[in-house]
């Protein structure tokens, strides 16, 4: 009795397989993740933490399972960070490390993935690779539509995706691709380019003849022993018990009733997309999980001749897979609604996510804004329940299921077992509309179903049925809009009609969640709108049916009048354009550079596109990151506590519970710093635990220190704090400017005199311009692990920063140690891009203390939502300029003044403030021309350096400026940049002369390889005959400065060891971060010690190897460390020219072994003195900078007028970036740059509360570039013929300068929404603030629809979010 007992409370084994490997667990906990189980049990860390909610794709993996019903195997990706390791019985798992390695055999698609230089940080890579290798298994020769659907929920915030589907694409076997019709070459080689002579090949980044081909044959096959276990008789309930929760997976539906009759509150958990989110991110605690994966009867389908029932267990993926089966079986009449929900399952979520998630848990979530509801609602679908002591009903699909937020009919012991979903009839039509702040993989902003039945030879409305989503908390009838229309005549008239009562029936509250209401209201308009014209095309093709089938007279009635007419006279008047879905094919970009010297050595790697150094490590999982590092014995883990208001005393702060809970170790506060408490910047101190008071939502008060993740994250949020709320706290940069709240100092320079200037010009115009902050998004959260050495204080703390100095340091600072006790290593960084330099350094400190006051490691690493609200963005702008110019286009003087939101500590503001006006010329030879500059004090997240350093924002708001000009002149903005472009010998505001001769090449080069001035007739024209699409064009310059303006910062060190063997190890002060960094130092290596890349090796940056050196950003590491190293290699080199000039036909080897016996020192230090850069601003001039990298980017978009909704048709970039080191790296960070401005510029919004929270926490609420925004044709372009002798051969720094460019698509976008304004009278210059958000751009479209919208006055409501 007793061993039976124990034998329940242990509950059952769980058998499951991963790559190939029997895994069997005994204490299998229900809050255990797939990911968590791979990451800490069994050490296969391939598989990435990105965000934890199934929205980045960095832990992708395979799951296979036999289907016992057909005998087949089916393979599809999952999100691990969702999937619980309870459902994981008799599957089989495929992880990165399971697909191949570089110590056996490399899979075919981690090889091209790394080859085509589709990896640059490499966090995001094993997911990429495991969705492409998943659609493999399934597609062998995929379409690239099969592509981009697969990789659609991957997210990277590096690559700009282009190589990454460059590499994928050579798996596809398109009926239009040059080589398999036949062709000489293949398309992703490039095109001829007219200038140039046809029998020169040009330069490629790979050669796809390398490739290994794929074998099906080769792979895992599906383990014999599942098999067994899936067809076995009379399967068990399994029950499963963790530490707080309970598993139960029924095997019957009878004994799913019966579970659900005892325990009513008990999630029904299938995809567990979104039980799953709220026991993660809410703290949601459920006692008992109920997985009804195995009654058989929530998967079966059952077709009738009305409809077909389909199992609400039934995953998305296979509804979808379903309805394109049936399509081709039933009558085109009857495949209405079940095209429009095919339609809509294919951006709904990610692959990953229809994958696991269920229908029946798509209706009874009831999310407000379902993209399948208002669909099946409109289309009279039904859902069969079934409880033990009710038995069966069924219910309609209608407003009426939809009880409240998150709440249906159900009742709590019901189960849904199915739903029906019937076919059309003939006269009945089908609309399915959303509209998402991204194209695919997100939640909708507003969606709808509707559906109108004719009778037959009629445009009387018999039915009709209209529903939205995200328009109030439940999913919404327009009952009202019905009534008007039905009865009707379906026309101009009747809609005009409904259109009114519609507006009147959806009303929302003007502080609605969410916010958009604007928006949100005119989507309703234009969505009926849309069907309306897609109705009236669906009538015009009956009557051209009809009149081939029926050329007879059909009787149309309605209620006032009975006439017989011909049929063609059912639809008499022209049908208004066809709105046909945005182009989304993505064509195979052209990437050109310049071949390397003909007398150049083969062995010389040099401007040659070599393949990242750890590509092939980042696409099998091999490569190491700071949390991949294996736990140390006692090792405990840090989680942080955070406050909960923008500006208030702390009045109270207990950790008691905390600490009563298990695994709790200690919890750490501002009183258990051994030595200093703050962190200095620019004169303002930072605490590194808030003491006494707050100053913003998500300052640090303390850390819980616990044995594991989990006990860490319940310790923190057992902490409780009390507060005493302060007054007034500041949020805008206006309130900021009211207030006088600013960090000084506050920055002023002038050229010229632009007040007497504005007195002599034709014209004068005032502007402004907001820009949104940006979200770093990095793939790899902070992360930092500092463990104690164990004797005289010393410690080793592995973090993933650019800047190790200054983690050295301010450990020691925070420690009261010397930093020589510090030893700081970075092997690499899973993307940075300036955020991971100052809060960083903070974290690290009190992970730190704690690792000091425990004597134990210490790991910290923060979850994405975490990551958002504590680390900082980039800085929100507030721009205004008055401008004064002539008639004929010259801009005579401009004044600017900028507004950075900085937040509540000064972090690197004043520094970013400074960047704007040494950048805000741009491309420009404005003569008279002032700027101020202030970071404004708020009680916001502190923000921080971000790619650009300041410069994205600056330049926005002057090519606004010149937007406008063009605008009140009536003249192409590319005209007026011409005419105000520096030419010849020139001077900057603060006084340095340069040449802009190669910025001016960079723009002739742009028009000419874009085809400029043909596709701006094209898009003239394109706007001419099209009312709700619009194209647009823009062409936008940048001069950008590279270098540290600080001089001391520009210094660099190197480290270079030769062993015996002949081996090189190199060490310098730059950090790899995606960059390539280590790549080019290998390559200058190589080239200096004349040796193979291969001999030369980079382990890691650290500063007991490199001291002092300075954070790699400015775009200069590859300037300062590659002279760094190649002084080191130079003096090596020269120590061993004795031997080598007595033995010239030696070896490198046999040099070596003789400099060792001769006694010869094999290691040397190279330093970079850099340059003597200043900045004085008293007198306004100085040399801030060491040289400027230009480029010019030419943009196309095409916008949906009624949505907002664009496509970046096209996006053709040229840089002048010298002499390339290395093509591949380089043309890889102009595109990555690109897409990140691009995200800045169109996308990513931050939303804060009006208490200053942030609201966007994670990817399901900020939204970074997806595969789906990638440019339809994107061509890069080196300038060739350039060179720079202020840096290493002649090469230029590219890290930052590009981001700028993104700026195209805004300026293309406001170009489409003016072509859209002018159809509705309205001309000139207009405000778009950025991002160009869909929501923005509709707005400024002024459609008829947005205008029926009655405008919100600000401050008679409370917004949902702050207007930052």
């Amino acid at each position: 009795m007793s061993s039976k007992m124990s034998a329940e409370k242990q509950g059952d084994i769980l058998c499951f397989f991963i790559n190939g490997k029997k895994v069997t667990e005994n204490n299998a906990d229900p809050e255990t993740t797939l990911l968590s189980f791979l990451r800490e049990k069994l050490r296969l860390t391939g598989t990435k933490y990105g965000c934890g909610g199934g929205g980045c794709g960095a832990c992708t993996v395979m799951l296979s399972r036999l289907q016992p019903a057909t005998r087949t195997i089916t393979h599809y990706s999952v999100n691990a960070c969702l999937l619980p390791l309870c459902q994981l019985h008799g599957a089989s798992v495929t992880t990165v490390e399971g697909v191949g390695s570089t110590k056996t055999r490399l899979h075919p698609v981690q090889e091209r993935i790394a080859k085509a230089h589709g990896t640059q940080c490499g966090f995001c890579t094993p997911g990429m690779v495991m969705s492409m290798y998943t659609l493999l298994r399934n597609r062998p020769q995929p379409t690239m539509e099969d592509i981009t659907q697969a990789l659609a929920g991957n997210l990277c915030r590096c690559t700009g995706y282009r190589p990454i589907l460059d590499g994928c694409r050579t798996f596809c076997q398109e009926a239009n691709c040059c080589r398999a019709n036949g062709g000489e070459g293949c398309c992703l080689e490039g095109e001829q380019s007219p200038e140039e002579p046809a029998h020169e090949e040009k330069p490629r980044l790979f050669d796809t003849e390398e490739f290994l081909p794929l074998d099906p044959t080769q792979e895992l096959i599906f383990p014999p022993e599942l098999i067994l276990m899936a067809e076995a008789p009379n399967p068990k309930t399994l029950t499963f018990r963790g530490e707080r929760s309970s598993w139960v997976s029924p095997s019957s539906l009878e004994e799913l009733l019966q579970l659900k009759a005892r325990n009513p509150d008990a999630p029904l958990v299938v995809g567990n997309s979104n039980v799953g989110p709220d026991m993660k991110f809410k703290g949601v605690l459920h006692p008992l999980l109920i997985s009804p994966t195995r009654v058989t009867e929530l998967f079966e389908v059952t077709r009738t001749p009305q409809g077909v029932w389909v199992g609400a267990g039934c995953s998305l993926t296979e509804v979808r897979s379903l309805l394109d089966k049936l399509l081709p079986q039933l009558e085109q009449e009857q495949t209405g609604l079940l095209r429009a929900l095919s339609r809509q399952l294919g951006t709904l979520g990610s692959q990953q996510i229809r994958n696991v998630a269920s229908l029946g848990g798509n209706i009874v979530t009831a999310y407000p804004n379902s993209d399948l509801n208002p669909l099946l609602a409109a289309g009279n679908c039904k859902v069969s329940l079934l409880s033990a002591a009710g038995g069966r009903r069924e219910l309609p699909l209608n407003q009426d299921f939809f009880v409240s937020f998150g709440k249906t009919l159900l009742k709590p012991e019901e189960v849904l077992v199915s739903v029906f979903i019937p076919f059309s009839r003939k006269g009945e039509f089908f609309g399915a509309f959303r509209q998402a702040p991204r194209k695919e993989s997100s939640l909708s902003t507003v969606t709808s179903g509707m559906r109108v039945f004719f009778s037959e030879g009629s445009r009387v409305v018999q039915d009709v049925s209209i529903y939205y989503g995200g328009m109030g908390p439940t999913t919404v009838g327009a009952t009202k809009t019905c009534a008007a229309i039905v009865s009707r005549p379906w026309d101009d008239e009747t809609l005009s009609r409904a259109y009114d009562v519609l507006l009147d029936e959806l009303v929302l509250p003007l502080s609605a969640p969410g916010g958009k209401v604007e928006f949100r209201r005119s989507l309703t308009l234009s969505f009926l709108f849309q069907f309306h014209l897609e109705v009236l095309q669906n009538l015009k093709e009956m009557v051209k049916y009809a009149r081939q089938t029926l050329p007879c007279l059909i009787h149309l009635s309605c209620e006032s009048y009975t006439a017989p007419l011909c049929v063609q006279h059912v639809i008499t008047e022209e049908i208004p354009e066809k709105m046909q879905p945005l182009p989304r094919e993505i064509h195979p970009g052209l990437q050109e550079f310049q071949h390397v010297s003909k007398d150049q050595s083969d062995q010389d790697p040099v401007g040659r596109p070599i393949m990242h150094r750890s590509a092939l490590s980042h696409a099998t999982g091999e490569a190491v990151y700071c949390d991949d590092l294996p736990a140390t014995e006692g090792e405990l883990f840090l989680a942080l506590v955070t406050s909960s208001r923008a500006h208030a005393k702390i009045t109270a702060l207990d950790a008691s519970e905390a600490l009563r809970l298990p695994g709790v170790v200690d919890v750490i506060t501002a009183r258990d710093v051994p030595g200093r408490k703050t962190r200095k910047m620019s004169g303002y101190e930072e605490e590194l635990l808030a003491d006494g008071e707050v100053s913003c939502v998500g300052q640090l008060l303390c850390a819980v220190v616990a044995d594991s993740r989990l006990h860490a994250k319940r310790g923190a949020a057992a902490v409780r704090v009390s507060y005493e709320d302060l007054p007034d706290p500041v949020f805008t940069s206006e309130e900021a400017v009211e207030k006088e709240s600013f960090f000084e100092p506050r920055r002023t320079i002038e050229r010229g005199d632009v007040t007497k200037a504005f007195g002599s010009v034709d014209q004068v115009h005032e502007g402004e311009l907001r820009i949104g902050g940006q979200e770093h998004f990095y793939m790899e959260t902070q992360s930092m692990l500092v463990v104690p050495v164990g004797e005289e204080t010393e410690f080793n703390a592995y973090v993933s920063t650019q800047f190790p100095t200054l983690m050295q340091a301010a450990i020691a600072e925070t420690l009261s140690i010397p930093s020589n006790r510090v030893t700081c290593h970075v092997r690499r960084i899973g993307g940075a891009f300036g955020g991971k330099v100052v809060k960083t350094a903070v974290l690290a400190c009190i992970t730190a203390v704690a690792a000091w006051k425990t004597n134990r490691a210490v790991r910290c690493v923060l979850e994405r939502g975490e990551d958002m609200l504590i680390s900082g963005a980039r800085h929100p702008v507030l721009g205004k300029y008055k401008v004064g110019f002539m008639n004929d286009g010259r801009i005579v003087a401009a004044d600017f003044h900028y507004y950075a939101n900085a937040g509540n500590m000064v972090d690197e503001s004043v520094l970013v403030v400074e960047k704007f006006l040494l950048h805000f010329d741009n491309a420009y030879n404005i003569p008279n021309l002032r700027g101020h500059a202030a970071a404004c004090r708020t009680n916001l997240p502190s923000n921080t350096a971000f790619r650009g350093f300041g410069v994205p924002q600056s330049l926005l708001v002057v090519e606004n400026m010149v937007e406008d000009v063009a605008a009140l002149l009536r003249r192409p903005a590319d005209q007026i940049r011409e005419i105000n472009m520096y030419r010849g010998p020139s001077v900057t505001q603060y006084k340095l002369e340069f040449s802009p001769e190669n910025l001016r090449r960079c723009w002739e080069e742009c028009k000419l390889r874009s085809e400029h001035a043909a596709r701006r007739r094209a898009a003239d024209q394109f706007n001419r005959e099209n009312r709700w699409r619009k194209r647009g064009v823009a062409m936008v310059p940048i001069k950008y400065g590279i270098a540290f303006s600080e001089g001391f910062l520009n210094q660099a060190a190197a480290l270079v060891h030769i062993y015996k063997d002949g081996s090189v190890l190199v060490s310098h002060g730059g950090t790899e971060m995606g960059q390539g960094l280590h790549t080019k130092m290998q390559q200058v290596a190589s080239r200096e010690l004349r040796v193979p890349a291969a001999k030369v090796y980079i382990s890691e940056t650290s500063t007991n190897t490199v001291p002092n050196a300075s954070p790699s950003a400015a775009s200069c590491g590859t300037d300062a460390n590659g002279m760094a190293v190649q002084n080191a290699c130079q003096i090596l080199y020269q120590r061993l020219e004795p031997i080598r000039l007595r033995n010239p036909e030696g070896s490198w080897e046999s040099w070596v072994q003789a400099a060792f016996l001769e006694k010869i020192s094999l290691s040397a230090t190279g330093f970079y003195k850099g340059p003597d850069l200043y900045m004085d601003w008293v007198k306004m001039e100085g040399r801030p900078y060491a040289y400027f990298t230009f480029g010019v980017c030419c943009c196309e978009v095409e916008l949906d007028c009624l949505t907002g909704d664009y496509r970046t048709l096209r996006a053709d970039i040229v840089v002048d970036i010298g002499r390339s080191v290395n093509p591949s790296v380089d043309i890889g960070q102009i595109e990555g740059a690109f897409m990140q401005g691009l995200g800045l510029y169109t996308l990513e919004e931050l939303k804060f509360s009006p208490s200053g929270l942030l609201y966007t926490r994670g990817p399901s609420q900020y939204k970074i570039p997806a595969v789906c925004d990638v440019p339809l044709r994107f061509n890069v372009y080196l300038l060739p013929d350039s060179s720079n002798p202020h840096a290493i051969y002649s090469s230029k720094g590219i890290g930052e300068p590009v981001l700028f460019l993104g700026s195209a698509a805004f300026f293309a976008i406001k170009d489409a929404v003016a072509a859209a304004r002018s159809d509705s009278g309205l001309v000139g210059p207009f405000s778009l603030n950025s991002p160009a958000t869909p929501e923005r751009a509709c707005l400024a479209c002024a459609s008829p629809f947005t205008q029926k919208i009655p405008a919100s006055k600000p401050g008679s409501f409370k917004p949902w979010a702050l207007n930052i």
